[in-house]
């Protein structure tokens, strides 16, 4: 079910969303306010997966490295 909210968005936004409309990208306010939303959640849950990965890799330790190992693997691979 929908809920009508009311909010005050300023000149900048109030313009940004007229010329969306007026450019026949979106229909209403309401469509621009829903996309932007949408693209913020998505922007919030890839925050979110990438913090975990990190979280993840710092939990992993140090990986060996070895510059000298990785040349020559390179050298072997190439030919």
């Amino acid at each position: 079910m929908s809920k009508n909210t009311s909010m005050t968005l300023g000149k900048h936004f109030d313009g940004f969303i007229a010329s969306q409309i007026d450019n026949g990208r979106f229909a209403s306010a309401s469509e621009v306010v829903r996309a932007a939303l949408r693209m913020f959640e998505d922007n919030e849950q890839r925050t979110m997966a990438l913090r975990h990965l990190l979280e993840e890799g710092e939990r992993s330790g140090t990986a060996e490295y070895s510059y000298e190992r990785l040349m020559n693997e390179l050298d072997e691979e190439l030919g």
